[in-house]
């Protein structure tokens, strides 16, 4: 027996209903708390369409709408996650036991139950949860998470060990000397949260566009009704004034770039980072991994009269291996390339601002630089080697002058032209370099590279303030590879990180590109102009194609269902248009041409 016809149509309508229960209530409610928090944007529109058609019983209408718009904001959603949190991967570094020692026994106490003076032993492997002194004990420590270079630095009574720093093979005992809730690590944290809290809330494009189009349709609907008494035309406009291209096309275009980014080594992990690089004017770049490749290496010694420059570099090889000092490795390095093996030292100290200081062979090695040797002796001016271009350091034995070591770090090879095109080729009015290094270093980089603009011996607290000056002024782009950078990477407007070697940097950039390489940056910024350009494409061309059907619903001449099919057309022009960037095989660049 055949069902009758307004069965039939009861069953319809109560799928229907379902629909729009299940998926346009939750969206609803959303919205609606959006609205009462002063956001009225494009979705709005999508709301009052849906409320509208169930009022006037254009179910089917309804449900069409609910499609688009739940869609788009799946497909917003994907786009938006994160891989993990800043602060979770800062905090997750910290060990929340301590083992102290109390003359032969040990016991596990809490972090936060530490004081100065306690001796806390480290096992292999572990994480220290203090700033101390080595006081017992011999091994390395892995310092990544600091310096961004993935070096082991030796450690040895009289050693400084860093809270959050990674044991080796060997157990050391430790003295505390501050608080854990005054490390440096716990300092960082402190910047890191702060940073985190401060971030400078951005307008996506989709908002930009939407603030205008919304009001205007909507008053537009309005004037429909009111001229001609018909809600359903007051309806029929709504629906395809209802600019899905905003709620997914853009969706569409940035996670095509998102993949295009991924295959060629650079990760995008927030994706608003590819609306915002575009509208960058001013570039801040720290230096060691960044601007350079990291690896300074000697280019002289220079021994002072009466000292061999081959023991002299042995000596200093000896106690450099006990320090966190980026020169030091180059100084190791230098004495395994010559054939020189290393010695036993003892006594090792390395205070900031001081030096490094160590025993070998019963000679005492002190390595300082020229500025603290001149402070205490200034008539050492008249033996010392003139100023050079590039790095040095004063290498003393026995109170006596024995020698000058010269390094340079070479700097990237694309740098000099990186830094020439970012104002004509990407419009970026500044360019600056903000970096933990001393001010000769510093300068020596930026008279190669053409930056006029240079801040030396910075903190993360100074860089975060400098990139939260330059942020009230201008969209900035940082771009660094410690944690030393991480408060700036999370202030500026777009920061990028280098390599993977420090997961903070990573964690707190909105961007990593894997091979540390300027020309990956390049590659960015043209993906990410693209993506803009694609993505205002669809984003207009389909508000334009919406005002025409707008027209043809306020005449009469588009029903309802019949509107929600043509959005549904210029939706389909739209992402094919926004699926360009999927189909372009190779990312044309400055740098490639």
């Amino acid at each position: 027996m055949p069902i009758a016809e307004p069965s039939r149509t009861l069953i319809a309508n109560s799928i229907l209903w379902a629909a729009i229960l299940v998926g346009g209530i939750p969206v609803t409610i959303q919205i609606f708390l959006n609205i009462f928090k002063g956001e009225f944007g494009v979705d709005v529109l999508a709301t009052i369409s849906v409320v509208t058609a169930c009022i006037l019983g254009e179910y089917l209408a309804a449900t069409l709408v609910i499609l688009m718009l739940t869609g788009g904001q799946a497909l917003e959603s994907y786009a938006m996650r994160k891989a993990s949190s800043v602060l979770l991967a800062l905090a997750n570094r910290m060990p929340a036991i301590a083992h102290k020692k109390v003359d032969d026994y040990m016991s596990d106490i809490a972090i936060t139950d530490i004081k100065i003076g306690d001796q806390i032993v480290i096992y292999p492997h572990e994480i220290s949860p203090v700033d101390g002194t080595v006081i017992d004990g011999h091994s390395s420590m892995d310092e990544a998470y600091l310096t961004g270079e993935p070096y082991l630095i030796s450690k040895a009574p009289g050693s400084q060990v860093l809270s959050g720093t990674i044991n080796g093979d060997s157990v050391l005992v430790v003295q505390a000397d501050k608080l854990p809730s005054d490390s440096r690590y716990a300092r960082i944290m402190k910047v890191m949260e702060e940073a985190e809290q401060r971030r400078p809330k951005l307008r996506r494009i989709s908002d930009q566009l939407g603030a205008f189009f919304a009001p205007v349709s909507f008053v537009l609907a309005l004037a429909t009704w009111a001229y001609t008494g018909e809600a359903v035309r007051f309806l029929s406009v709504l629906i395809v004034a209802t600019p899905c291209p905003l709620l997914i096309a853009i969706p569409i275009t940035i996670i095509s770039a998102i993949s295009i980014s991924a295959r060629r080594g650079i990760i995008i992990k927030d994706p608003t980072v590819l609306e915002r690089l575009p509208t960058c004017r001013v570039a801040i770049f720290d230096k060691t991994g960044t601007l350079t490749y990291g690896q300074p290496e000697v280019t002289e010694i220079l021994p002072a009269k009466g000292f061999n420059a081959s023991k002299v570099l042995q000596q200093a090889a000896s106690i450099e291996r006990y320090s966190k000092h980026p020169l030091a490795l180059s100084i190791i390095k230098e004495a395994e390339k010559t054939g020189l093996f290393l010695l036993d030292a003892e006594r090792v100290s390395e205070v900031p601002g001081k030096g490094l200081e160590g025993v070998v062979a019963k000679d005492t090695i002190h390595i300082t630089h020229r500025k603290s040797l001149l402070k205490n002796d200034p008539s050492a001016s008249k033996y010392l080697p003139p100023i050079a271009d590039g790095l040095e350091c004063i290498v003393m034995v026995n109170n006596t002058y024995a020698a000058t070591f010269r390094f340079r770090d070479q700097p990237r090879e694309e740098g000099k032209f990186f830094i020439g095109h970012l104002a004509p080729s990407h419009s970026f009015k500044k360019v600056m370099l903000v970096s933990g290094d001393r001010e000769s270093e510093v300068s020596y980089l930026a008279s190669l590279l053409g930056i006029t603009e240079t801040y030396s011996s910075q903190l993360p607290e100074q860089k975060l303030e400098i990139v939260r000056t330059e942020t009230l002024k201008s969209p900035t782009l940082f771009m660094g590879d410690g944690i030393n950078d991480a408060p700036a990477l999370a202030a500026a407007t777009v920061g990028i990180a280098f390599g993977q070697h420090t997961a903070v940097a990573s964690e707190s950039a909105g961007v990593v590109i894997l091979e540390s390489s300027l020309i990956k940056v390049d590659e960015l910024i043209h993906i990410s102009g693209n993506m803009r350009k694609i993505a205002l494409q669809s984003a207009i061309g389909g508000m334009m194609l919406s005002i025409i059907g707008m027209m043809f619903a306020a005449a009469g001449l588009l029903p309802p269902v019949a509107g929600a099919l043509m959005q549904e057309l210029i939706d389909v022009v739209a992402i094919m248009n926004a699926l360009r960037l999927v189909w372009q095989k190779d990312v044309v660049t400055d740098m490639h041409k």
